[in-house]
C-alpha cells in the first residue's frame, strides 16, 4: 500500500525545514551540554558566594578586628543641596573580588583535572587494527614472490 503524498506549498516547506533545522541545532549534544553547564555553573556560583559571604569573610573580619565587610563603605558628601551623597560599598566589592577569585581558582582546577584525564585517555595504547583483506592478499603475494626468487 502506498502512502499518500502530501502536497505542501512553499511556505509550509520552508516552515518545516526551519523547525527541522532548529531541532537539529537545539538538541545537539554540545548545545544541551552547554545549557547544563550554565545551570550547574550558576548553582556553583551561589555556593561559592555563600562560602565567601557566610564563612570566609566573617572569619577574615574576626581576625582583623571584628570587621564586617558588608558594612565597609564610604559616603561622598553632597555638594548640591537636597541631593543625597553617594555611598561606595567597598566592603561588598572586596567580598565580590574574593568570590570571583575562588570561582576562577575552582574552574582552573577542574579544567586542569579534565585535561589530565584527557591526556591519560589519549595515552592508552590502541591495539593494532586487523589487516584488511587486501593487505593480507598483498602480503601473501609478496611472500610467494620471495619464495620464487
Amino acid at each position: 500500500m502506498k502512502t499518500p503524498h502530501i502536497h505542501m506549498d512553499g511556505a509550509a516547506k520552508e516552515s518545516k525545514k526551519f523547525w527541522d533545522d532548529f531541532k537539529k541545532f537545539a538538541f545537539k549534544g554540545n548545545i544541551v551540554d552547554l545549557a547544563l553547564a550554565v545551570v550547574i555553573g550558576g548553582a556553583f556560583g551561589k555556593i561559592v558566594s555563600s562560602l565567601v559571604g557566610d564563612i570566609i569573610m566573617p572569619l577574615v573580619g574576626m581576625m582583623i578586628g571584628n570587621i564586617d565587610f558588608k558594612d565597609l563603605s564610604f559616603t561622598i558628601p553632597t555638594v548640591i543641596e537636597g541631593v543625597k551623597g553617594a555611598t561606595l560599598n567597598y566592603g561588598m566589592f572586596i567580598q565580590n573580588v574574593i568570590d570571583f577569585m575562588l570561582v576562577a581558582l575552582s574552574m582552573f582546577m577542574v579544567i586542569k583535572l579534565l585535561a589530565k584525564l584527557q591526556r591519560k585517555k589519549e595515552e592508552v595504547p590502541t591495539p593494532p587494527a586487523e589487516p584488511s583483506t587486501e593487505e593480507k592478499l598483498l602480503t601473501e603475494i609478496r611472500d610467494i614472490l620471495k619464495e620464487k626468487k
